[in-house]
């Protein structure tokens, strides 16, 4: 693998940092607190901010709630006037923002600015979503009357972000949370606070700018209780949290117990299939963006490859040499295609699945090692691995957040679809095949169990028209495009009567 030679300095960080915030509108020279903000790049203190407190959260709430009894009486086009400016700040600060994501995340430079782009098609999806916000008129079966659904505003919805992708989560719900007449209160993570100021702060910026309540978006940067009490308060109408699986197991019955909303985006074990008839370089390229893009450290990332035995070693030696030739290192110099782990926890949890998996009958036949650590002690990067599998052990069916790819050979298309169902989380998957009637099978109703099921393409990445999200322990939500707008609204049936007359359903008679 090809590390690459001098880390930044610290100093140069903490100016990019600066810098970028600075042009979006956050002043980090006269905002300072307690709460340490680290750079993975190299282990650097960017900054300290202070932070907001569970006592914090009841005041937030309320002026939310507040602001959306008059945000939900402007009409959903003008609301998208609003989402289309801040859509266009977006492109004014592009590297801006994707500098921060960069510094606190360690996204290589194209990823950052991936997510920042992300972003802006959400604004542009959503402006269209607010002139289609569509109900039905039913037939009635009474003469006279007429049936129909509308939509209306929910109320308050809570944004729980992770860092991997510190601010196009938050920029899906609340783009479309905007048109759809809700306010907004984001808690991110607190491994990602910069960016998720800059991102608020220009959406503050747009709200000033089109003249709308101040706190339809408010930002609270804070620990875990925080989070804690966004979830519990009766305020929020909906929580939409983006974690782990065990993130999940709480959340999910803490809002169901006081009959709120949830969408639940948890965690990921994607695996892709490749039958004989696959196209290997086009595998090469899909898998090794898939599995070692972001360092692993995607919900997205793909963990498994399932390939037929007759090509299955092709395979491993294909990806051992691209994998080979991965430049490491700086995220933000060019070159790069690997940068840093989010943390030394990160690492560990990968030490100890590459141990695990060597027990339970695996070889490591590329990558795994760190590398860099003599530049900088704080910061964690490492070799993607690569790791042949004779069959599915119990490792392989746990998400390990770092780029891990395990290699498993199937010898029929029915054991490949079992291997790929055969763990609890179900968000991608994907199957490399050039036989039409294999890929429709994976389509299909006896194929992948996941949320997202593709053909001749990676598990990594999404397109903003598409719902995304998926299946079993991944939590069952969806979020961005296609009908997923429905969950930030609350349908009414409604029924008029024109008739002059009050027959009743059924013909139910009630004379009195």
């Amino acid at each position: 693998m090809s590390p690459i030679s001098q880390l930044p300095t610290s100093e140069e960080l903490v100016r990019r940092a600066d810098q970028a915030a600075g042009a979006c509108g956050v002043d980090l020279a006269s905002w300072r607190g307690e709460h340490a903000v680290g750079s993975p790049i190299n282990g650097a203190t960017l900054h300290s901010l202070p932070w907001a407190t569970a006592a914090d959260v009841d005041d937030v709430v309320e002026r939310a709630r507040t602001a959306f009894r008059v945000w939900r009486t402007v009409p959903a086009p003008a609301r998208g006037a609003l989402v289309q400016r801040f859509g266009r700040l977006l492109e004014e600060h592009e590297d801006d923002l994707a500098a921060l994501i960069s510094l606190e995340v360690g996204k290589i430079t194209s990823e950052a600015r991936g997510e920042v782009q992300e972003m802006i098609d959400i604004c542009d999806f959503a402006v269209g979503l607010s002139r289609q916000l569509y109900g039905r008129t039913m037939p009635s079966e009474r003469p006279g009357h007429r049936l129909m659904e509308t939509w209306h505003p929910l109320g308050v919805v809570g944004v729980i972000s992770a860092f991997n992708f510190p601010s196009a989560v938050w920029s899906w719900n609340t783009a479309i949370a905007l048109v759809c007449g809700d306010t907004v209160v984001w808690k991110p993570s607190e491994l990602a606070p910069l960016t998720a100021a800059a991102s608020a702060a220009l959406l503050q910026r747009a709200i000033g700018e089109v003249g709308a309540p101040a706190d339809v978006s408010q930002l609270l940067i804070g620990a875990p209780d925080v989070g804690e009490a966004l979830v519990d308060h009766t305020g929020v109408a909906l929580v939409s949290a983006t974690g782990s699986t065990r993130m999940g197991r709480a959340v999910g019955p803490r809002v169901a117990n006081r009959f709120g909303r949830s969408i639940l985006e948890l965690g990921g074990n994607n695996a892709a299939v490749v039958a004989p008839s696959a196209d290997l370089g086009l595998v090469a390229r899909g898998v090794v963006f898939a599995a070692a893009g972001t360092a692993g450290q995607r919900c997205t990332t793909l963990r498994r490859v399932i390939a037929h035995r007759s090509v299955v070693d092709e395979v491993v030696e294909s990806l051992s040499d691209a994998y080979g030739r991965l430049p490491i290192g700086d995220p933000m110099a060019e070159g790069t295609l690997v940068g840093p782990l989010i943390h030394g926890r990160a690492l560990g949890a990968m030490t100890a699945a590459l141990d695990a998996a060597t027990d339970q009958g695996g070889t490591v036949v590329a990558g795994g090692a760190r590398v860099l650590e003599e530049q900088a002690a704080d910061a964690y990067y490492v070799q993607p691995a690569v790791v042949r599998m004779e069959q599915q052990t119990e490792i392989v069916t746990q998400e390990t957040f770092a780029p891990i790819l395990y290699v498993l050979p199937y010898d029929t298309l029915e054991e490949a679809i079992a291997i790929n169902n055969a763990v609890p989380q179900g968000l991608s998957s994907s199957i490399f095949t050039g036989d039409q009637a294999e890929a429709e099978v994976f389509l299909g109703p006896e194929g992948s169990d996941c949320g997202i099921v593709n053909v001749n393409i990676g598990t990594s990445g999404a397109e903003i028209g598409g719902a995304f999200g998926g299946e079993k322990e991944t939590g069952g939500g969806r979020e961005s495009g296609s009908d997923s707008w429905h969950a930030y609204m609350r349908r009414a049936t409604n029924t008029v009567n024109y008739s002059g007359e009050l027959p009743l359903a059924q013909g139910v008679d009630f004379s009195v």
